[in-house]
């Protein structure tokens, strides 16, 4: 089990792909219970749709999952493949006792991680002592740790919530925003194997200065089809990017040297006399003394025997109400080109402009992709 990236807090986007949690050992009780469900997909909500079967004895569940999309094929499913909505529907069978249909909101592809996707599923609970008598519905903590308790064995994905919703909520078409986080790790060491398949790693340095200005030209309301991989579905290229935006973060397999323990601990005890620093401005020394720690480089001659140097780590977030089939890993690839100098601000003018996908950057590895959170007006 590998540690979790440490992301930004925000909520939101979802890529309009196709294709693509770490696991909470829960023992639940083993409940009676049973399922159906209905539902298509779109971004706009089809005239004719029924959603739902209207029986009332009926419960549409809404449910939060995370997973690690190492060795899923994606999250929709594909026969003969593991897919996200198949383990989850298995899990789902054990409980109930019959199939259900589960629907999510955001597609991911093969190798994209979930720190919450989020999906509808359908529940008729059925006595199974007096086949036939209809049984009040479970409660959210039930259904969560029920299912849980069957996808222990996956090891890499987990109910993380959920919540009762009315009969018409649909996962997909509800969703008011999506976010993604994107992880890149740069440096001349190895990648960790704690980050394996968890971000894009490359050499050398990005210029962050030079990425957050070419994040400013992307975001707002384009024609992104120099964004859109072959394939798509939408019918317009146009979307809106409410947030695209870069940082440096804290590697997620960073833990603090004996030098920044010592120097923790003195900095617990105030600022140091006369430093003329505020105690958060000491915080972020003690993190990353000298601002070159973050390579993990001690202050002076190097980490000590044992300890392998950092890496620099970046996080990119794209938020939007819903994006184009790989819009967010090709945005990353012109990104990270202009991180490394490869390309400048005016040529991701350029390239937004061209509205041809020819014109981007190679697209960005799946394995640093994560759907962060999907927002609903709950009701």
């Amino acid at each position: 089990m590998q540690l979790s990236p440490q992301f930004p807090t925000t909520s939101n986007p979802s890529e309009e792909p196709k294709r693509s949690l770490d696991s909470h050992s829960e023992s639940p009780e083993k409940p009676s219970k049973i399922p159906k469900t209905h539902d298509s997909s779109a971004d706009e909500l089809p005239h004719n749709n029924q959603i739902m079967n209207q029986n009332s004895r009926i419960q549409r569940y809404l449910i939060a999952v995370e997973y690690v999309g190492t060795r899923f094929s994606g999250s929709q499913r594909q026969p003969n493949c593991r897919t996200v909505v198949g383990v989850l529907e298995e899990a789902f069978e054990k409980f109930v006792g019959k199939p259900v249909s589960i629907f999510c909101s955001s597609r991911t592809d093969a190798g994209v991680h979930a720190l919450s996707n989020v999906c509808h599923v359908d529940v008729e609970r059925i006595s199974k002592r007096k086949p036939g008598e209809v049984l009040p519905p479970h409660e959210p903590g039930i259904v969560r740790r029920a299912v849980n308790h069957f996808l222990q064995k996956e090891g890499d994905i987990m109910v993380i919530d959920v919540r009762c919703v009315p009969a018409d909520f649909h996962a997909r078409y509800k969703a008011r925003e999506r976010t993604y986080f994107y992880q890149m790790v740069f440096g001349l060491e190895p990648l960790s194997i704690f980050e394996k398949d968890r971000a894009w790693h490359g050499p050398g340095d990005l210029d962050l200065a030079a990425m957050q200005k070419a994040c400013k030209i992307l975001v707002g309301t384009h024609d992104f089809s120099s964004f859109r991989a072959a394939g798509c579905q939408a019918n317009s290229p146009i979307r809106t990017l409410d947030e695209l935006h870069v940082s440096e973060v804290v590697s997620s397999s960073y833990f603090p040297s004996s030098v920044e323990r010592r120097q923790t601990n003195s900095a617990e005890l105030g600022p140091l006399p006369c430093s003329g620093a505020s105690n958060n401005e000491h915080t972020v020394k003690v993190l990353n003394p000298n601002h070159k720690n973050v390579q993990g480089r001690s202050t002076e001659s190097g980490p000590e025997f044992g300890h392998r140097r950092r890496h620099r780590c970046y996080v990119v977030t794209a938020r939007a109400r819903s994006f184009l089939y790989h819009q967010v890993r090709l945005l990353i690839g012109v990104l990270k080109s202009v991180g490394t100098g490869d390309l400048t601000t005016d040529d991701v003018e350029r390239i937004l402009n061209a509205k041809t996908v020819t014109a981007a950057s190679p697209m960005a590895p799946a394995c640093g992709l994560y759907l962060g959170n999907v927002k609903y007006d709950l009701p």
